[in-house]
């Protein structure tokens, strides 16, 4: 990190500077062109620069930049969640509230829970990722580096083994380990929520297992206990649909909304059962930049060009051809450290592996820097960090997502 002025513990993972982006390509303050598949770590499903967006934005700062919704209502707010709750493919009543973040949409959920259920304790799942706030790095299921050196975390939290086949665990395995859990470790009626990302981000885009995901819902309707979906990274198409949840078969209680909710702006979003969203007193939920009314404005935008149809012909034509590109590399045997396929849709990972199965988190280190080399800009994840995920713009030209694939295969062959 160049500037001294900027805390070194924050990580960058492309040693440049950006200076402007068009759909899924960014120039760097030299000049360079790149191929994006990062997408702001998922935020730009529209990819960067939506004119339509754009232009929703300019409108807006023509007429109100801000006003606290806590103090007044604006209309941009009003708007947004009447289009949002109607968004949401659940057949209950939903209301909700709009956050800065995905952080804070996860902090809120934790204060409507225990609003909703006089109950403290939430399950989470190794591997998750929740945010970077103090409550949220507890759900975190990975260690370093969001844990280390921050002391006692609020709680309490415990954690499960997430079933996917993108990893190895069986819905049995995660079974046996929830028993365990209350049998040995806390009274299940102590518990207050369950939370679970669909599909993993952090972890290196892991879907979890249908069979789990349903039996879930079951025990938590058994149990009295609340579900959260995390779908900050996997929703408003990532995977094909609205949300990564209906591919479940399942309805959370609440779902966690952020990153690809506005095309870049910042915004986040807590909706579920209207019931719990009306739990806690007056004043017990908002913020002061919540629901800024040019985010809202460029989240509406988002919203009018996130058709079913446009999300199952954008999902459809990616997976296609990342899918269809891994299975001939497979075929090539083009590289000795191209291991496994992860993902659902167009929310897909490619794992770098060696032969008996460990890691090549080296390996892909290698790969990050030939890839930003060669004019493509790739994101690291997964528990050992060698798993690089694909966020490319849903909207990414095919001529332009067919370049991205033929840098990444020419750079995995040229691997140690």
């Amino acid at each position: 990190m160049s500037s001294e002025s900027i805390s070194q513990s924050i990580n960058v993972v492309h040693p440049i500077t950006l200076s402007h982006g068009k759909n899924a390509e960014v120039w760097d303050t030299e000049g360079k062109r790149y191929i994006d598949f990062v997408g702001g770590i998922g935020v730009l499903n529209l990819g960067h620069c939506h004119p339509r967006i754009v232009e929703a934005i300019r409108d807006q700062a023509t007429r109100l930049t801000h006003y606290a919704f806590n103090a007044a209502q604006h209309s941009p707010y009003i708007d947004l969640m009447q289009r949002l709750t109607a968004f949401i493919p659940v057949d209950y009543p939903v209301s909700g509230m709009l956050t800065n973040s995905g952080a804070e949409a996860a902090e809120n959920a934790l204060k409507i829970v225990r609003g909703a259920t006089g109950r403290s304790v939430v399950i989470a799942f190794d591997g998750a990722f929740h945010g970077r706030t103090l409550a949220t790095l507890n759900l975190n299921g990975k260690v370093a580096p969001y844990k280390q050196k921050v002391g006692t975390l609020p709680g309490p939290v415990y954690h499960l083994p997430f079933p996917s086949k993108d990893n190895g665990v069986s819905c049995a395995e995660a079974l046996k380990a929830l028993d365990r859990l209350f049998s040995v470790e806390i009274d299940v009626n102590d518990v207050a929520c369950f939370i679970v990302e669909p599909v993993q981000g952090e972890a290196g885009f892991l879907a979890l297992d249908v069979e789990f995901a349903q039996a879930l819902r079951r025990f938590c309707d058994e149990k009295n206990i609340l579900l959260i979906a995390d779908e900050i990274q996997s929703g408003f198409g990532r995977t094909g649909e609205r949300f990564a949840f209906s591919r479940l078969g399942i309805e959370p209680d609440l779902i966690l909304l952020a990153k690809s909710i506005a095309g870049g702006m910042p915004l986040g979003a807590v909706v579920g059962r209207k019931t719990l969203l009306d739990t806690l007193p007056k004043g017990g939920l908002g913020g002061t930049y919540s629901g800024n009314p040019i985010a809202c404005a460029a989240a509406l935008a988002t919203l009018d060009e996130m058709t079913d149809a446009n999300l199952q012909a954008w999902g459809a034509q990616q997976e296609e051809a990342i899918v269809s590109r891994y299975q001939s590399w497979r075929r090539d045997k083009i590289s000795p450290y191209l291991g496994r396929l992860t993902g659902v849709g167009a929310m897909r990972g490619i794992e770098l592996a060696h032969a008996d199965g460990t890691p090549a988190a080296a390996q892909l280190t290698q790969l990050l820097a030939l890839a930003r080399d060669a004019g493509l800009l790739l994101m690291p994840s997964g528990k050992s960090r060698h798993i690089i995920r694909l966020l490319a713009p849903l909207t990414t030209e095919a001529a332009v997502l067919e370049e991205g694939l033929d840098i990444f295969a020419a750079c995995l062959a040229r691997l140690d």
